[in-house]
């Protein structure tokens, strides 16, 4: 070996004796509140100065687990309880089957779903399709308390329902509104459908956004109507109908009612209904124990291109009115047969259905503002929603 190859060599050892050297005296020189020490799990013999500072690294990486999302769903989770209902079905028998004789016999059928404690006193918002034609209702806690449940009364047409449960110290989620929602944002479904299936009752929780608002369906068979419904992709299973939409603050947002799918599981297309019809529902059932009917007292068609001509209508935008009930309170309020309305409470109107839709969460006691032309001059007119009788 040449001269100048082993010096070259020792030179490059000694460099990295002292770059050695060098790293181990910055690593001793490391203050002892030090990442590394930090993250140690309660190291034996450790000073008071450093479990404060390894409890402050923890506090954060705690913080970066619970999230907005956990925070809303620690709110309303005690609130959420499972539904469990016994229907009974009379079916009939066959008794002979020479002579083709019947007898009816009762038959229990057991369902499930969810709903959600709003109230102090002990009232359950859940949906209609959950505990109609029930002969009992049980309620359990998310600490197992398992509670006798009353029926207090059904929206049928609009799925809502409210039971209450006699106990003190009852969890209750607030309500909030759905006025205001936005596309995207944070929404998260909780359900607890399986109660009395397992030991664990604490409820079940999927997260995803709102996708959409104001989705409108047909009268279904049942004759529940759904209208101005909250889309969401969060996953909404069996069972988890009537338990509540919850947005980021741990409020809840809409009632969760039905998904679509042809495998009968979630694909991320649910519906919710919005809590603020919820809530004006649930002061009609709790305070009456039904749902008062309207009277506004007028009839209204849809403007074809005959009915435009014939009334020389500059087009076929809005509804006419072909009925007025006199002494209602239409007719109070000053609507005439062919007045054409095209606009109801701000929205407005170029069929019958759009009609329908404007009308959907009006209650007995609320106003209805009309804009309607007549004779091409526009008027306004406001109509008292009353009680029929």
């Amino acid at each position: 070996m040449r001269r100048n190859d082993v010096i070259l060599i020792l030179a490059i050892v000694v460099i990295a004796l002292l770059i050695y050297t060098r790293y181990n005296e910055k690593v001793d020189s490391y203050p002892q509140d030090s990442t590394f020490q930090e993250l140690q799990i309660n190291p034996e013999g450790e000073s008071e100065e450093k479990a404060e500072t390894r409890q402050k690294l923890g506090d954060e990486i705690y913080v970066s687990r619970r999230n907005s999302i956990t925070q809303a769903v620690e709110k309303v989770e005690p609130a959420v309880v499972s539904v469990n209902v016994i229907k009974t079905k009379i079916v009939r028998r066959r008794t002979s089957f020479f002579f083709g004789f019947y007898d009816e016999v009762p038959y229990n059928i057991k369902s499930i779903g969810s709903g959600v404690i709003f109230s102090e006193e002990g009232y359950i918002l859940t949906n209609a399709h959950v505990v109609e034609e029930a002969t009992e209702i049980k309620v359990i806690l998310t600490d197992n308390r398992q509670l006798d449940a009353q029926l207090i009364g059904i929206d049928s047409v609009h799925d809502i329902a409210i039971i209450k449960v006699e106990e003190e110290n009852l969890p209750h989620a607030k309500l909030g509104n759905s006025h205001d929602l936005i596309i995207g944002e944070w929404a998260i479904a909780v359900g607890n459908p399986y109660g009395f299936l397992i030991k664990d009752s604490k409820p079940s929780v999927s997260v995803g956004v709102i996708s959409a608002v104001n989705r409108d369906f047909a009268e279904n068979k049942d004759g529940k109507v759904y209208r101005r419904m909250i889309q969401t992709d969060t996953a909404i299973n069996p069972g988890n109908s009537g338990g509540p939409l919850v947005n980021i603050l741990g409020e809840v947002i809409g009632l969760n009612t039905f998904i679509f799918s042809e495998s009968g599981g979630s694909i991320g297309i649910g519906f919710s209904i919005p809590i603020d019809r919820v809530k004006k529902v649930a002061e009609e059932l709790i305070k009456y124990g039904k749902i008062r009917e309207i009277w506004f007292g007028f009839k209204v068609q849809d403007i074809n291109p005959m009915l435009a001509a014939h009334f020389r209508l500059e087009n076929q935008d809005g509804v006419l009115v072909n009925y007025v009930e006199e002494g209602s309170p239409a007719f109070q309020a000053g609507l005439r047969k062919q007045d054409v309305i095209i606009e109801i409470n701000e929205i407005v109107i170029n069929n019958t259905e759009d009609a329908e839709l404007a009308v959907t969460d009006v209650a007995v006691g609320d106003k209805l503002f009309l804009t309607i032309k007549r004779n091409k001059e526009i008027k306004k007119l406001e109509l008292d929603a009353v009680e029929y009788k």
